[in-house]
């Protein structure tokens, strides 16, 4: 079964360009300024990155369309690796299966090919206001669909997003669109909630970012140790909300109001 799971997801990494790939963000496990102040179970971590690792998304695509030539070659892989699963590829309901698996693996992982409604900020309504005074900008839940890139199944989750403005803003629906463009790749969970974080301080410059993430994974849950009942919970605080107790605070409040975790 192993080299089966290796074979499907060698045959797909074929379709995202070298060197358009992304390189995994180092993450470190830190203490948050107050220990102590999470549950046990939330994977606190600190944004050390800065606005140079950002990627500009907006303007930038990883991947290239699959050629018709590639399409028909893909396909046959996967029917290959189906039929040695144990599928019978030659019956009608499944006749088409390889071609829509591919389809949809390629829908899943769009997030490669940017989002052209990114990028657009502007003023703050008070400029002259005295920064406490420019208040939290907070959306979610956001629900997103990821791919775990350990195993090429999904992660099904919620993300909350907030940050500190300092002279721009940006639409609440950016946020969402931000969220769903580095989930909908091969990633994880952590590397979500970096990429969110380092993406808006790219796009406005804010005084701080906080990215809160609770998810469930399918690969624990159809294989493996087969948990269904537990959540994975990650977080980002950059700027203000690390260095103020009461920001800090005031965002776990906001995000509490839904989340299962904190």
């Amino acid at each position: 079964m192993a080299w089966v799971l290796y074979v499907m997801l060698a045959s797909f990494q074929l379709l995202v360009q070298d060197q358009g790939k992304e390189r995994p963000a180092k993450i470190k496990e830190v203490a948050l300024y107050r220990p102590g102040s999470l549950p046990k179970h939330v994977h606190a971590v600190q944004s050390r990155t800065t606005m140079a690792t950002a990627l500009g998304m907006e303007n930038r695509t990883l991947r290239e369309p699959l050629t018709p030539e590639e399409r028909k070659r893909f396909e046959a892989y996967v029917a290959e690796i189906f039929s040695r699963l144990g599928m019978d590829v030659t019956q009608i309901g499944t006749r088409n299966t390889p071609s829509r698996w591919l389809t949809a693996l390629w829908d899943m992982t769009e997030g490669y090919d940017g989002d052209p409604k990114l990028g657009a900020a502007f003023p703050v309504e008070c400029p002259t206001c005295p920064e406490p005074e420019k208040t939290h900008v907070t959306e979610g839940p956001i629900l997103f669909t990821a791919l775990c890139e350990h195993h090429v199944l999904p992660i099904h989750g919620h993300a909350w997003v907030g940050y500190l403005p300092a002279n721009e803003l940006i639409g609440i629906s950016k946020l969402t669109r931000i969220v769903r463009l580095y989930a909908k790749r091969f990633t994880s969970q952590e590397r979500i909630a970096h990429q969110v974080a380092d993406e808006l301080a790219r796009e406005i410059r804010p005084r701080g970012v906080g990215v809160y993430i609770e998810a469930e994974h399918f690969c624990t849950q159809a294989r493996g140790v087969r948990e269904f009942s537990s959540r994975t919970s990650t977080i980002v605080l950059t700027g203000d909300y690390n260095t103020s107790p009461l920001l800090n605070d005031q965002f776990r409040m906001m995000i509490d109001r839904h989340s299962t975790s904190l």
